[in-house]
């Protein structure tokens, strides 16, 4: 199995249209604002260009990391992946992986399969790290309500995307 690096970059762009929504004052700004202890004038001397950047630099890793979420068929690539006839469908692991692919590479390969295992992702690995995050700096659940919104509504987009559109 190969990158589909167009789907990847795209589906990386997600956390930064999402987060110009979410974290819009008309929506979740201000709450988080207050919330997070972050003012206006903390807001301004920020350098977004580079904010922006490296967010997108870290949604191109957690895109990476949604494959193995979303498409199954990773899981089963990953057993065979040391074996050096593995792409090659004239070697016997290659015909059987090749055989594999052919028969089940399209099941569970939809949007809402994508978003669903997102919305897991969200729910079960992101609370939590928001929520142990918040308790030692003290912040409200508000905070953790906030953010955990934010990441569940962006990694099913993000696994929507991958798990649908993949080649």
């Amino acid at each position: 199995m190969s990158i589909d690096w167009p789907i990847i970059l795209l589906a990386a762009i997600i956390p930064l249209i999402v987060g110009f929504i979410w974290y819009n004052p008309k929506v979740f700004g201000t709450v988080w604002m207050k919330a997070s202890g972050m003012t206006e004038e903390q807001m301004k001397g920020s350098n977004m260009a580079l904010i922006f950047g490296l967010t997108y630099i870290y949604s191109l890793l957690l895109s990476m990391a949604l494959l193995g979420v979303v498409i199954h068929q990773f899981h089963v690539y990953s057993i065979f992946a040391n074996d050096p006839g593995v792409n090659d469908p004239t070697t016997e692991v290659g015909a059987y992986f090749k055989n594999f692919m052919d028969k089940y590479g399209n099941n569970f390969r939809t949007f809402k399969h994508g978003a669903f295992h997102g919305t897991l992702l969200g729910i079960f690995l992101t609370m939590p790290i928001m929520g142990i995050i918040a308790l030692f700096e003290r912040k409200p659940f508000k905070y953790v309500l906030i953010h955990t919104g934010y990441w569940i509504v962006s990694f099913a987009l993000m696994g929507g995307i991958i798990c649908g559109f993949y080649k």
